[in-house]
């Protein structure tokens, strides 16, 4: 059975959370590739992927209130519209990457793989080991397997 670490790449490019937006959107786009960890003291911090920077030409949607007796209560998380609100205005890696990524081990099976990035839309996925990223696994990784053989 397939694993992580038999399909992974493991020359990883990575960004700090203050390399700036641009910077990172060229490297992105130069080396065609998704996504990338963010990588702090070592550790994974978060993922910066091309959707994160998408989100920057979003046009910003105002959260539903209703008001009563002259108090204004918001319909949905202002936590949500506040980070929203951060995402398009980043300026750097660390403001606009998703924190808390969603990563994998090098012994995670491909088929475990395979459901993460569908069932939850990932596209870029970091193979890591006590916090340090060994690997990154894209969606190209994958369908080079169905190639091979």
């Amino acid at each position: 059975m397939l694993t992580a670490k038999d399909i992974m790449t493991r020359e990883v490019i990575t960004f700090t959370p203050e390399t700036s937006v641009a910077e990172a959107a060229r490297a992105l786009v130069e080396k065609h590739i998704n996504g990338a960890p963010v990588v702090s003291g070592g550790r994974i911090v978060g993922v910066l992927t091309q959707s994160d920077l998408v989100t920057q030409q979003k046009q910003l949607n105002l959260p539903s209130v209703f008001t009563i007796l002259d108090a204004v209560i918001p319909l949905s998380s202002s936590a949500k519209f506040e980070r929203e609100m951060e995402k398009i205005a980043a300026l750097t890696v660390g403001q606009a990457m998703t924190a808390e990524p969603v990563t994998v081990s090098p012994d995670t099976p491909l088929t475990a793989i395979a459901g993460l990035m569908v069932d939850r839309k990932l596209h870029t996925l970091p193979v890591v080991v006590a916090g340090q990223v060994v690997g990154i696994i894209g969606m190209e990784d994958i369908l080079r397997t169905l190639t091979k053989g």
